[in-house]
């Protein structure tokens, strides 16, 4: 065969395999394209289609609107008198409306109900009510369901009514829900303190079977955190305040810009972090901080061996070990307690400290130090100063001046530094001053202006309550002492400008210890006898009492 021939046959070749070819294969599609994004006007004139803005043109005919690119869509906001009265989130590319918002919402985000913004997969139903299942099947007295006991049980849950309303971004109904339960706990725990003991949390089952279900349920707690938790603003700025101090810095006045007024907590916050953020050190951005779920997941369970040790103190031998049993698995299962952790904030560390000072009640400067530190983390705690300074005595005594003493060198401590630095005044107006005039949606002061008076007049009865504890009662029970810490707690959240379900756990394990009560037959007696000893008498050589003699009457016995 010549070369002709062969180029022929490799020719026809080449050419039936290109019929036989797909025809993609020869020429391709060209790749699909996003269209181009639609301008600011076009945006605009989308955003005007909101039955929200028609609304709110109606109300405000000389509305103004801007629109800028944020998060990879635009954002048109609306302004009638130089304030934001309306947002509208549109589609970059396509025009269409993505999210709405008008009032309370344009201004907060945490009002709009963003799935996994707090609690994460806790706020799933198949994950939040079994919690509360198990919180009171493992709590209830099942064998007298009528007792008082278990109706401070449901109303600890019943926070969860607020919490729907919450979650589908109508606060307008959430907030005014959370002030029943805090009214009724704040009754309640003034009732415990008063009387003296609680109605008594009387489970029916072993504590060893309490310990179990509880240790399960922290590690199941344990290991939603690591596989779906997010750090929330009040995680990121406790990092971040800890890198402050790690490298030698100021804390306050002194935090970037995406942490809008991260430093509004006392520096034991801050400190407490510390070993965290030495461990897993902040990389200067909001990622996942590692060093925040540390620090909540140490705190959740510092908390839970607390309450442990809290029980047994309270109580000897079998009952102590049930009370013990009983505050643990409380806490272990109860959804808020839970809810902080799943929202990694600082929240557990306020009840850890509050723990401490009642583990420190008999004695006075280790209680001191401990009051300290609770005030210096979120400052509420400190309204409970006057009564922890006269536990157990006067207010003119040895104890007391202990108290003072170990309270003041610990203020000062944990002070220092910003007293050197930037001085009181710059903490003072962006911590106290700052929460004193924050404007917050979150309640109902926040909502309503017109109830400001009745706001002062509960904050002047929670401080006068504040004061009348350092005198009376003189002696005050650890179950009083508990009573009385949360019921001041709750009288001060019921006047925050701002509320949410996380300071739940300032409270709850100290009103847990009221509900759980003490009975008084058994519980030890806090005052030394005056009368004095046969030892004593026979040093100071006093007479011993005599007996009275028998006197015989004259008289014959009636018939």
């Amino acid at each position: 065969m010549t070369h002709s021939r062969w180029a022929a046959t490799a020719l026809c070749c080449l050419f039936g395999a290109a019929l036989l070819m797909p025809t993609g294969a020869l020429a391709q599609d060209p790749p699909l394209q996003d269209p181009p994004p639609i301008t600011d006007v076009e945006a605009t004139a989308a955003a005007a289609k909101s039955p929200d803005v028609i609304k709110e043109t109606k109300l405000n005919p000389g509305l103004t609107s801007s629109a800028d690119i944020v998060d990879g869509h635009w954002e048109v906001a609306y302004f009638a008198d130089g304030k934001e009265v309306a947002l509208v989130l549109v589609d970059r590319f396509d025009g269409h409306i993505l999210e709405s918002w008008t009032g309370y919402q344009v201004a907060w985000k945490m009002a709009r109900g963003y799935s996994g913004a707090f609690g994460h997969k806790l706020n799933a139903p198949y994950v939040f009510i079994p919690l509360c299942a198990i919180f009171l099947l493992g709590l209830v007295d099942w064998r007298r369901l009528r007792r008082v006991a278990n109706l401070d049980l449901l109303v600890l849950l019943s926070f969860g009514v607020s919490h729907i309303f919450f979650n589908r971004a109508d606060i307008g109904v959430s907030v005014p829900l959370q002030y029943p339960p805090l009214v009724y706990l704040l009754c309640r725990c003034v009732w415990v303190g008063v009387r003296g003991r609680g109605e008594g949390v009387r489970p029916i089952w072993p504590a060893t079977w309490l310990i179990v279900a509880a240790l399960f349920l922290l590690g199941f707690r344990g290991g939603l955190n690591a596989a779906d938790s997010g750090v929330i603003d009040v995680g990121y700025a406790s990092v971040v305040g800890a890198d402050r101090i790690s490298h030698g810095e100021q804390i306050y006045g002194n935090f970037p810009d995406d942490v809008t007024q991260g430093d509004t907590y006392g520096p034991v916050n801050y400190l407490a972090y510390v070993p965290f953020e030495q461990i897993s050190p902040w990389g200067g951005t909001w990622d996942d901080l590692p060093a925040g779920h540390a620090a909540a997941v140490t705190f959740d369970i510092a908390v839970f061996l607390a309450l442990l040790l809290l029980g047994r103190r309270l109580r000897p031998g079998e009952e102590g070990a049930t009370l013990a049993a009983t505050l643990g698995f409380a806490w272990a299962a109860y959804p808020y307690a839970a809810y902080t952790l799943e929202s990694n904030s600082n929240d557990s560390l306020v009840a850890l400290l509050l723990i401490a000072v009642m583990l420190a009640l008999s004695r006075p400067a280790v209680r001191g130090f401990t009051a300290a530190l609770a005030t210096f983390t979120k400052f509420t705690p400190g309204i409970l100063v006057p009564m922890l300074a006269t536990h157990d005595t006067r207010l003119l005594s040895r104890r007391t001046a202990l108290f003072v003493l170990a309270f003041g060198l610990t203020t000062f401590a944990v002070l220092a530094q910003t007293i050197f630095g930037v001085g009181l005044h710059e903490m003072y107006d962006r911590t106290i001053a700052y929460q004193a005039d924050r404007d917050s949606p979150f309640s109902i002061w926040g909502q309503v202006a017109s109830l400001e008076p009745l706001r002062y007049a509960i904050l002047a009865a929670t401080a006068a309550g504040s004061i009348l504890l350092a005198f009376r009662p003189r002696y005050k029970s650890p179950v009083q002492v508990a009573a009385f810490s949360a019921a001041l707690l709750i009288g001060l959240q019921l006047t925050a400008s701002h509320w949410f379900y996380l300071y739940i756990v300032w409270f709850f394990p100290l009103a847990m210890v009221g509900f759980a009560g003490i009975s008084p037959a058994r519980e030890p007696s806090p005052v030394r006898s005056t009368e004095p000893s046969r030892q004593d008498r026979s040093r100071r050589r006093l007479p011993s009492p005599r007996r009275p003699r028998r006197r015989f009457r004259s008289e014959p016995a009636s018939v």
